[in-house]
């Protein structure tokens, strides 16, 4: 019937010591239980490990900033001179279909 011999006593102590070998792992902290204050902490985790993975980042080069924003600031008008009247009405025409379509879904 079973595998231990007649006559023989088992220890359960013995038999669950196998099973149990690691503590409970802690909790690192209390979550609060106010949904806003929860919110917050949640919030502000995120911003701190935001912080750690820009910390190794390299400054921005405040010339190429600029030179790109003036680029930037160009780029609109320009294109918008070269486009034909027929080019315009397409693609506000289609900006057009794009926001309806965005308003049904």
């Amino acid at each position: 019937m079973g595998a231990f011999a007649p006559g023989t006593t088992v220890s359960l102590t013995e038999d669950l010591s196998a099973c149990h070998h690691r503590p409970m792992p802690e909790q690192s902290r209390k979550r609060q239980r106010d949904v806003a204050a929860l919110t917050k902490s949640i919030v502000d985790d995120a911003a701190d490990q935001e912080r750690a993975t820009n910390e190794g980042m390299p400054e921005k080069d405040p010339a190429a900033v600029e030179l790109g924003r003036r680029g930037g600031l160009k780029g609109g008008p320009a294109r918008a001179a070269k486009l034909s009247a027929r080019k315009q009405s397409q693609i506000a025409r289609k900006a057009a279909e794009a926001r309806w379509n965005a308003k049904r879904t």
